[in-house]
């Protein structure tokens, strides 16, 4: 598959996903960034290092941006994310592993926590549309 046409794939895929699943695959996307992180903290891979903690950090701000910040779950998910955020900016300053794997541990839980509640609205939307 050339770039055009997964670039077009990709697109296709984005507009016809649900909230819930475009918030998984950020959360993957997260995750990913910090694993190859990781791995070129261990490969001396400084640039790969700030790029893709740059990355993962990106993602974490387009978490705060589209969070609801009138919703109760604001409070406890704005303290998270800068708490992540602050996490990667010492890890790739100091060139660690521990707060990456810290991270990825966190995202980790919030993805299965979303998959879990995108399972429970859609088997709601199932039961609810068969009545």
């Amino acid at each position: 598959m050339n770039l055009q046409q997964r670039n077009k794939y990709l697109e296709t895929t984005i507009q016809t996903t649900t909230p819930a699943q475009l918030l998984i695959m950020l959360y993957d996307g997260a995750i990913r960034f910090c694993r190859l992180a990781i791995e070129a903290i261990h490969h001396d891979d400084v640039p790969a290092v700030n790029t893709n903690l740059q990355k993962a950090q990106n993602i974490i701000d387009e978490f705060v941006i589209t969070l609801d910040h009138n919703s109760a779950i604001a409070e406890t998910l704005l303290p998270l994310y800068e708490y992540y955020k602050y996490l990667l900016t010492e890890a790739n300053i100091k060139k660690s592993i521990e707060p990456v794997e810290e991270v990825v541990g966190y995202l980790l839980e919030m993805k299965e926590t979303w998959s879990q509640a995108s399972k429970l609205m859609h088997m709601r939307e199932t039961q609810t549309s068969a009545v």
